[in-house]
C-alpha cells in the first residue's frame, strides 16, 4: 500500500510539473526567435514606439541601465543593453484598394540577395514532411498545396478538391477529411498560408499574434464586421464595438500589419523566376576560414531610457498616492524594457549556437556547395548538439534563411533523413532525390521507369529501398508517376 502511494505522489508531481506554463519572459523569448529578420526588425521598432523606457543607442554603463533580472543573471552577461552591431548583422480603402496596397512578391530593395531557385511549393512541401500524417492524409495535402495560388490561398472550395481527387488520383476523401488536413497546412508559416479567402487569411494571422490588449477587438472586426473593415468604416466600427475614436485607431494600425498576400514572402512563386529575401545568417570563406553571422545590420541598438530611470527615482521619493501610481507605472515599463533587451540577447545566442551546430555537422557542404554532400540531420540531432528543446530548434529554422557562397537556403534545406547504403555508410535523403532526378532524365520518355525499375537502378548504385519508398521520395521531388511522363 505504502508503495501504491508513493506511485500516486509521484505521478501528482509529474503532472504538475507538465501543466506548468510559461512566464512571459519565456513566451517573449519564444515570439522573437520564431521571427525572421524582417518580422524582428519590425517588432523592434514597434516596441520602441509603444515603450518610452526603451530607445535606440548603445548602452551607457552609468545610467544604471545594465541591471538584468535576477532570474537571468547566471545566464547572461550583466547588460541590459542590445546592440545589433554586436552579432556578425495610409489609411485603408475599399476591398481592392487596400489589398493592392500590400506588399507584393519582389517588393524588397534590390540590392538584397537572391533566393536560390525554389518555389514556395516547395517550401511548404518541407513543412508537410514535419508532420506526423499517414499515407492517405499526404497525399490530400500534397494535393492541397498544390492547389495554392501565388498568394498562398486555396482557392478551390472542398468540394471541388474532393471531385478532384476521386476523378484524378482515384482517392475518396470527404469534405471533412479534406478540411481537417488543410487545417494542418494553415498552421504553416508564414501565418495565413492556406486560407481559403481573405477573411480566413487574417483570421489565422490574428490568431497566431501573442495576446494583446487589442487581439480579441481585432478579430471582432475581421470575423463580424469585415465589410465595414475593408471600406474603412471605421466611425462605424468603433460605434458598433462600443470604444472611442483613439482605440478604433489602435486597432487599425495593428490590422495594417497583416499581410493579404502570405505566400508572396514564403518563396519564388509561378510565373516568378525569381525573388528577392532577406537572409537571417550570412556564410562566409571557404574551407577552413569558415565563419558566419546574424543578418542584424538593420536593427537598432537599444538601451533603457536614462530620462525615464531618472524619472522613477523622483516618483519613488514621493509620499502621494498619484507619485506612487506612476512610480509603479514607471517601474513596469522598465522592467519591459530590461525584459526585451534580454529576450533580444536570448534570441541572439539561441540563434548563434543553432546556426554553429548545423554549420559543424554540414560543413562539407558550406565548404563546396555540393548538396550531395549533405549528411542526414533531423531537428534531434541539433537538440542534442547545442542542448535545445527540438520545439527551441523549430522555431529557429523555420522561416528563415542563410546566405552562402552558393546562393541563399531555407535552414530545413539542411534537415533530411538518411538512409544505409550496402558499404554501410548512410547518406543523405537528398542524394537520392539527386539521382532520382537523374534517373528520370536520361529515361526514354516512351517506355519511362516505374517505380520498381527506379528501386532496381537504386539497387545497382548500393542502395537498397523498397518500392513504396521511392514512390515516396519521387512525390517529393516532384516527379510524376511513370504514365503521367510517358511521351511519344
Amino acid at each position: 500500500m505504502p508503495d501504491l502511494k508513493n506511485s500516486q505522489v509521484q505521478a501528482q508531481l509529474q503532472t504538475q510539473q507538465q501543466i506548468q506554463t510559461l512566464s512571459p519572459q519565456q513566451v517573449l523569448e519564444a515570439r522573437l526567435l520564431a521571427m525572421s529578420t524582417v518580422e524582428l526588425e519590425q517588432h523592434v521598432r514597434d516596441e520602441i514606439g509603444d515603450n518610452p523606457a526603451l530607445e535606440e543607442g548603445p548602452a551607457d554603463i552609468s545610467d544604471g541601465s545594465t541591471d538584468v533580472p535576477d532570474a537571468q543573471e547566471d545566464e547572461w552577461d550583466a547588460d541590459s543593453s542590445y546592440s545589433a552591431s554586436e552579432s556578425a548583422a495610409d489609411d485603408y480603402g475599399d476591398d481592392d484598394d487596400w489589398y493592392d496596397r500590400q506588399p507584393h512578391s519582389g517588393s524588397q530593395a534590390a540590392d538584397l540577395p537572391l533566393a536560390d531557385t525554389r518555389s514556395f511549393y516547395d517550401i511548404l512541401a518541407e513543412q508537410l514532411r514535419e508532420q506526423d500524417l499517414d499515407e492517405r492524409q499526404m497525399k490530400i495535402a500534397a494535393y492541397l498545396i498544390g492547389a495554392i495560388d501565388n498568394d498562398g490561398i486555396l482557392d478551390k472550395s472542398l468540394q471541388s478538391v474532393s471531385d478532384d481527387l476521386a476523378f484524378y488520383h482515384d482517392l475518396d476523401a470527404s469534405v471533412g477529411e479534406i478540411e481537417e488536413v488543410l487545417l494542418t497546412i494553415q498552421e504553416f508559416d508564414p501565418a495565413g498560408v492556406g486560407a481559403r479567402n481573405l477573411q480566413e487569411c487574417l483570421l489565422i494571422q490574428i490568431r497566431r499574434k501573442p495576446d494583446s490588449p487589442t487581439k480579441g477587438l481585432q478579430e471582432t472586426v475581421i470575423s463580424t464586421l469585415f465589410d465595414e473593415f475593408v471600406h474603412k468604416r471605421w466611425d462605424r466600427i468603433a460605434a458598433k464595438l462600443e470604444i472611442d475614436r483613439e482605440k478604433a485607431d489602435e486597432v487599425m494600425r495593428e490590422l495594417l500589419k497583416l499581410n493579404p498576400r502570405p505566400g508572396s514572402s514564403l518563396g519564388e512563386t509561378v510565373g516568378h523566376s525569381r525573388q528577392h529575401i532577406v537572409p537571417d545568417f550570412i556564410v562566409e570563406g571557404y574551407e577552413d576560414q569558415l565563419r558566419f553571422s546574424l543578418n542584424n545590420f538593420n536593427i537598432p541598438d537599444l538601451r533603457i531610457s536614462r530620462e525615464y530611470s531618472d524619472m522613477l527615482d523622483s516618483q519613488i521619493s514621493g509620499r502621494s498616492s498619484s507619485q506612487r501610481d506612476a512610480a509603479l507605472y514607471i517601474k513596469r515599463k522598465l522592467d519591459a524594457a530590461r525584459g526585451f533587451i534580454q529576450a533580444l540577447r536570448q534570441r541572439e545566442q539561441t540563434m548563434m549556437r543553432t546556426m554553429q551546430a548545423i554549420m559543424d555537422i554540414q560543413r562539407e557542404f558550406f565548404t563546396e556547395g555540393d548538396e550531395s554532400r549533405l549528411k542526414p540531420m533531423i531537428l534531434k540531432d541539433i537538440a542534442q548538439k547545442t542542448g535545445y528543446d527540438i520545439s527551441t530548434v523549430s522555431r529557429v529554422t523555420s522561416g528563415k534563411y542563410v546566405q552562402t557562397c552558393f546562393g541563399t537556403f531555407p535552414l530545413k534545406f539542411f534537415f533530411t533523413d538518411g538512409i544505409m547504403s550496402e558499404s554501410g555508410e548512410e547518406v543523405s535523403v537528398k542524394e537520392i532525390h539527386r539521382i532520382l532526378h537523374e534517373l528520370t532524365d536520361a529515361e526514354d520518355p516512351e517506355c519511362p521507369l516505374t517505380d520498381e525499375n527506379l528501386a532496381q537502378e537504386l539497387s545497382k548504385r548500393g542502395y537498397r529501398v523498397a518500392r513504396r519508398t521511392v514512390a515516396k521520395y519521387r512525390e517529393q521531388t516532384g516527379i510524376p508517376v511513370a504514365r503521367m511522363r510517358k511521351r511519344h
